[in-house]
């Protein structure tokens, strides 16, 4: 019989019902993305993987059918060990875009009533007047990536009355929530009309260092910059030099270049920045784990059946293949 292994904590319920839905299968919780203890003859007899292993455990699984990751960026898999031709690999995208659109949001109404200035005072304890603050109503919003978390983000800043700019890859209708629609290669021209530049784009070959100093040249002084994708997607040190420079207005980051930011950095101690440690996803919602047991459970059904599964990644871009 087959394996199917599941690198991550879940609970009774979960288990059961994949347990049911995998009844071919010997389904083994691991309880981890560590697969250490996992013995080699266990690895050659896997079939299904439902987890984020490293690529040396996945040279071990010469008969791997589907991986199921549990992040929504495939960066690290689609040029890694897989055998394109045989593995099926699909990704969480979908699952995260409630929370890190929220997050994203708090990060740039934060920034623009300088919240995180006001909480330095108080840790200070000095009642201290930090000068203008400014409105995300009229706003221009330049959101690049519009995928699920890109969607959701440019949804609450319109709710909120920002004019929205989208910027996505192909092209596809504009959705009701964005004012203007932009493809990849226009992106530069909205640059200097943007109050705020929001990035939720994947790490791929085209997305490095998207925003370096040539584009942060562009930007207003007072702009600000929110990076929940990957930090890979902006030139760190291009940024540093325009915060410290006064060139730019702040910026927000769950992500970073290099991750975790070294203690030493001087990203800590700028007070125009506010950094958060790549929480912004992961499970630190509880809706979020629904979402995805709910798309583990489901691409699970359609792979006994045979079925096109959800969020499946196109191994030449790196993005998942468009809904039709």
């Amino acid at each position: 019989m087959n394996n199917a292994l599941v690198l991550f904590k879940s609970d009774p319920d979960f288990r059961k019902e994949l347990e049911s839905v995998l009844s071919g299968y010997n389904v083994i919780f691991n309880e981890s993305e560590k697969t250490d203890s996992i013995a080699p003859e266990t690895a050659e007899n896997t079939a299904v993987i439902l987890g984020n292993p490293k690529a040396d455990f996945l040279a071990l699984c010469p008969r791997l059918k589907w991986l199921q990751l549990q992040s929504s960026g495939a960066d690290g898999y689609v040029n890694g060990e897989i055998n394109k031709e045989t593995v099926l690999l699909t990704s969480a995208t979908g699952c995260y875009g409630h929370a890190v659109s929220e997050h994203m949001a708090a990060l740039t109404l934060a920034l623009l009533k300088k919240l995180h200035l006001y909480r330095d005072e108080q840790a200070a304890c000095r009642w201290q007047n930090r000068g203008q603050a400014k409105s995300i109503r009229d706003a221009v919003v330049l959101v690049i990536g519009l995928g699920d978390i890109g969607s959701g983000y440019a949804r609450i800043m319109k709710a909120l009355g920002s004019c929205v700019i989208g910027v996505r890859r192909s092209t596809r209708t504009k959705p009701d929530y964005v004012d203007e629609l932009l493809l990849a290669d226009q992106m530069e021209e909205a640059l200097p009309r943007a109050d705020v530049v929001a990035l939720v784009i994947p790490g791929t070959k085209d997305t490095v260092s998207l925003i370096s100093q040539p584009q942060l040249a562009k930007m207003k002084k007072d702009a600000i910059i929110i990076n929940a994708g990957r930090g890979s997607a902006i030139d760190t040190e291009a940024l540093c030099n325009a915060l410290e420079a006064g060139t730019l207005g702040g910026a927000g980051l769950d992500v970073t270049d290099p991750e975790p930011l070294p203690p030493d950095h001087r990203l800590w101690k700028m007070e125009n920045v506010l950094v958060t440690p790549h929480v912004a996803g992961g499970r630190y919602m509880s809706e979020t784990y629904h979402y995805i047991m709910k798309l583990n459970l489901e691409n699970a059904r359609r792979f006994v059946r045979g079925e096109t599964l959800e969020s499946l990644v196109d191994f030449k871009t790196g993005f998942c293949f468009p809904k039709k």
